[in-house]
């Protein structure tokens, strides 16, 4: 064994046996420790869910990860900004991008009127097939049916806009938009089902239609407004976007959900920020108790360290034992603190009903059941940012221990 190692087994010894030697003010800064990495994670997680949810929602509401549609659409979503509907060609270029799905969809500016009141409102038109991936509309209908086809003669409308309109499923309401010519278009239409949205607002102004149904209303066959994609992961959609835009010809344009709602972009970008922000906050609490703890322990051992550094040990084994000490600390507290939020945050996992502030989470965005999202990442960023500054906090304690005359140590009472 060579003399380093030596060294290094004797210190790493005496750290442990210092560690216990008051059990009890040990016991206490592991718990805080515990506690303290244990509200970095569970925190974490609870704002990862809920952000999760608002982009998630967001997205689904734009709809999709990637649009594609005539370059003034945005501007003005009318029926004359329409595009052609996507040739075999095109399709299978499509369908050989990796998507997880693609489809067409007619987006126009509508009113709606029943017996007793007239509303304005966002008329889309779906392909019925395609619509549980791209906005998960099938799955939050309360009454009544979903359409079954693109041909379908149906309406579907959010329950707040019946309660508005004062109609019900099975009821007829008039249609009337806009033709390419600017002509009005009405049609009478059956409300066939009712749908509850997570946002509630969205309730009041989306109508969803059939999409040949529409094309035929408004004169627009073989014309759509829209074409949708979604991807895997809305995290990692650019190189989907690249291979999109590359197939598309100059008269359309394509955009990625961040590019169309600076909003949920910017929300998107501030959260990695704000855990490396909360991380750090919560640490600096955890950081004045650590370092009381090896003040304290230094203070104790003052004669013991000058004994030591009589008998020939180099200060800077001192440093090392202290910051040993330091260390191992940080690492059993982090054990139990990973421990406890990985034990709090797995059975949340599957739903954690908020509906108490269901107003307040839907002002923001968000649904009333939130869902923690525990990353692996998190409690990597979480333990190395604990140990990092854990040791750097530790630094001036074991400075000042490695600095004590042996003499003065030796006659302190």
């Amino acid at each position: 064994m060579s003399v380093f190692q030596s060294q290094a087994r004797v210190v790493l010894t005496l750290s442990w046996r210092n560690l216990w030697r008051n059990s009890r003010r040990t016991g206490i800064m592991l718990g805080a420790i515990a506690v303290g990495v244990w509200a970095m994670i569970f925190m974490t997680a609870l704002m990862r869910g809920m952000v999760d949810d608002m982009l998630n929602q967001g997205i689904r509401n734009l709809p999709g990860h990637i649009q594609v549609q005539h370059p003034a659409f945005l501007d003005d979503p009318s029926v004359v900004n329409s595009i052609a509907e996507p040739d075999s060609e095109f399709r299978a270029s499509l369908d050989r991008l990796g998507a997880v799905r693609w489809s067409t969809r007619i987006k126009v500016p509508a009113v709606i009127a029943s017996e007793r009141e007239t509303r304005g409102i966002n008329l889309i038109g779906i392909e019925p097939a395609a619509e549980d991936d791209i906005s998960g509309l099938p799955a939050l209908m309360d009454t009544g049916r979903f359409l079954e086809s693109d041909q379908d003669q149906g309406l579907i409308v959010g329950a707040r806009l019946a309660e508005r309109l004062e109609t019900r499923l099975g009821k007829r309401v008039v249609i009337m938009s806009q033709d390419p010519a600017n002509n009005i278009r009405e049609r009478g239409f059956r409300i066939v089902g009712i749908y509850r949205a997570k946002l509630p607002e969205l309730e009041e102004f989306n109508v969803y239609a059939a999409r040949d149904t529409l094309q035929q209303l408004l004169h627009i066959e073989g014309r759509v407004s829209q074409i949708i994609v979604v991807g895997d992961d809305y995290r990692d959609i650019e190189p989907l976007y690249q291979r999109l835009r590359q197939l598309l010809p100059a008269t359309l344009e394509a955009r990625a959900w961040y590019q169309i709602d600076s909003y949920l972009a910017a929300m998107f970008k501030m959260m990695d920020g704000f855990v490396l922000v909360w991380i750090i906050i919560i640490f600096l609490a955890l950081s004045f108790g650590l370092v009381n703890t090896l003040v304290m322990a230094i203070f104790e051992r003052v004669r013991e360290i000058g004994l030591i550094l009589a008998l020939g040990m180099r200060p800077g084994l001192i440093v090392y034992q202290i910051l040993l000490e330091s260390l191992l600390l940080l690492l059993i507290g982090l054990a139990i603190g990973n421990g406890i939020a990985y034990a709090s945050i797995k059975p949340l996992q599957g739903g954690l009903d908020i509906s108490a502030v269901a107003e307040g989470m839907a002002m923001m965005g968000a649904s009333s059941v939130l869902y923690p999202k525990l990353l692996a990442a998190d409690m990597i960023l979480a333990n190395v940012v604990v140990i990092v500054l854990g040791i750097v906090t530790s630094i001036l304690p074991a400075w000042r221990a490695a600095r004590l005359d042996p003499l003065r140590a030796l006659n302190a009472t």
